[in-house]
């Protein structure tokens, strides 16, 4: 019981960590890429769709991405979605694709991605803790009702404790890595 706990800690909290990956990939650092767009969806027959299901990107030169869309008739709808979303660009629609031309990161700019990626960071070291609190209840009650022993229980609890402070800190060094790569210049 207690192994199985454990392991079900374990991938629940490698799957908040993979979550903080993905929103780390799609702020942009330098030149962006298709990983920009992940998290935006538009209107396809009255359902939200992940434009990255709805259209294929290209990117031609280092600050601009060329959005393709597999059915034309939902062109306007992605250029609405990407005008609409927090990537703060202006697409450019030719009737065939899309262009995005992507400003220059201003030191200005630069600073405002590092407060969003310490927020989701933060984010995904409450995900961790909330996790690590519910599996401690658990283990709380098994030990109140006699299925573990209490030493079984504060075993368990010690590596309960190491795997959220394993987990923790491969957020932090995301979080490092982010940072320093929105520093370089």
């Amino acid at each position: 019981m207690i192994e199985e706990s454990l392991l079900e800690a374990g991938e629940k909290m490698e799957k908040a960590v993979g979550v903080a990956k993905e929103d780390f990939a799609a702020i942009r650092t330098g030149r962006p890429g298709p990983a920009t767009f992940n998290k935006i969806t538009a209107e396809y027959y009255g359902t939200q769709t992940p434009i990255n299901q709805l259209a294929s990107f290209s990117v031609p030169e280092p600050r601009m991405v060329v959005v393709s869309p597999f059915d034309k008739s939902s062109l306007s709808a992605i250029e609405r979605a990407i005008r609409d979303s927090d990537l703060g660009v202006n697409p450019a629609n030719d009737g065939n694709v899309i262009r995005v031309v992507f400003p220059d990161l201003t030191e200005e700019r630069r600073k405002e991605y590092i407060k969003v990626v310490r927020s989701k960071a933060e984010d995904g070291r409450v995900s961790i803790r909330n996790i690590r609190r519910s599996y401690k209840d658990t283990l709380d009650k098994a030990v109140k009702s006699g299925e573990i022993s209490e030493d079984e229980g504060r075993r368990a609890q010690e590596q309960l404790d190491e795997l959220t402070h394993t987990h923790v800190g491969e957020i932090d060094e995301l979080l490092k890595h982010k940072e320093s790569e929105l520093l370089e210049v």
